[in-house]
């Protein structure tokens, strides 16, 4: 055969050639045979997923209307119930002035200044809703309560029926109209006049300047009393009361007329409080009451009862 001749190629048979093409899976057929059970339990609950998203959807959308109902429907309670919570009783305004004495700003720490104003907060807000209010004045207004105030809440500038004063009480009042209230008076208030401004020490101070209103009534020449407290209640704790507790009893007083009522309006029970004629016989029964001397948000004030 000359080197040039055309090579001569064996002929492959169909069937050797068909013999070494495999089929190929296309997972149609068998594919769930070889699937573990955990796999098809996890397929299952994609599957689910994907089909209930539509309702996880509609069900949201339908929590958001009704939580956007409920505070539509609140909104509208709120205004219907607006005027008449903003409706108070028969209001006939006293004559009579209340007076907080803030003078003793440097006699105290941060702590005390703060639970004098929350004091005095109470103060205006029992004032605004009492039957009989009173004319309310801060006097001596500065110092660290009224940074305190300003940092706290600057809404205090538009506090209406008050009046608030740097000055000092005796440059706001006549001396001769002044009645400072002071547990350590001998003299006992059995009446309120409605010509005088009572004065309530501005004090937090946790029995460190035991008698100072007193004695600055005194130096001042000014009348001074103390609440008949003695008369009317046995208490288990110390008689001097918060600011905000001397101011709400003497507005309970002016409503109620009867110093009793008023007293066992306003007193906490933390005090133990009990009428003087049941006294006797709560000692016969063994009942010795016990009572915290201090309260986070009204502590004593500085003997202003």
């Amino acid at each position: 055969m000359s080197e040039h001749s055309p090579a001569v190629c064996s002929p492959v048979s169909e069937e050797k050639r068909g013999a070494s093409v495999q089929p190929e899976n296309d997972g149609s057929t068998g594919g769930d045979s070889n699937m573990s059970k955990r796999q098809r339990k996890k397929l299952l609950k994609q599957q689910k997923w994907e089909e209930e998203r539509d309702l996880r959807k509609q069900r949201r959308k339908e929590r958001k209307q009704q939580r956007q109902q409920q505070r539509q429907s609140n909104r509208e309670q709120e205004r219907g119930h607006g005027p008449r919570k903003r409706l108070r009783r028969d209001v006939t305004p006293s004559s009579l002035r209340l007076v907080v004495d803030c003078s003793f700003d440097d006699l105290m720490l941060i702590k005390d200044i703060r639970k004098l104003y929350k004091q005095i907060q109470r103060c205006y807000a029992e004032n605004r809703r009492a039957s009989r209010p009173v004319q309310f004045y801060l006097t001596s207004l500065g110092g660290q309560l009224k940074q305190n105030m300003d940092e706290k809440d600057k809404g205090w500038i538009n506090w209406k029926d008050i009046t608030i004063k740097a000055e000092h009480y005796s440059d706001v009042v006549a001396k001769d109209e002044l009645v400072y209230l002071t547990s350590d008076s001998p003299n006992v208030l059995e009446e309120l006049d409605q010509k005088k401004a009572y004065v309530i020490g501005g004090l937090v101070d946790h029995n460190h300047h035991k008698g100072i209103t007193y004695e600055r009534a005194a130096e001042l020449g000014i009348e001074h009393a103390q609440l008949p407290l003695g008369s009317f209640v046995k208490m288990n704790s110390r008689k001097v009361l918060a600011v905000n507790h001397v101011f709400e009893i003497i507005l309970a007083y002016l409503e109620k007329g009867s110093w009793q009522e008023a007293f066992f309006t306003v007193l906490p029970q933390r005090k133990g409080a009990v009428a003087v004629h049941q006294v006797g016989t709560a000692q016969e029964r063994g009942e010795e009451g016990s009572s915290s001397d201090s309260d986070p948000d009204t502590e004593p004030a500085g003997k202003g009862d």
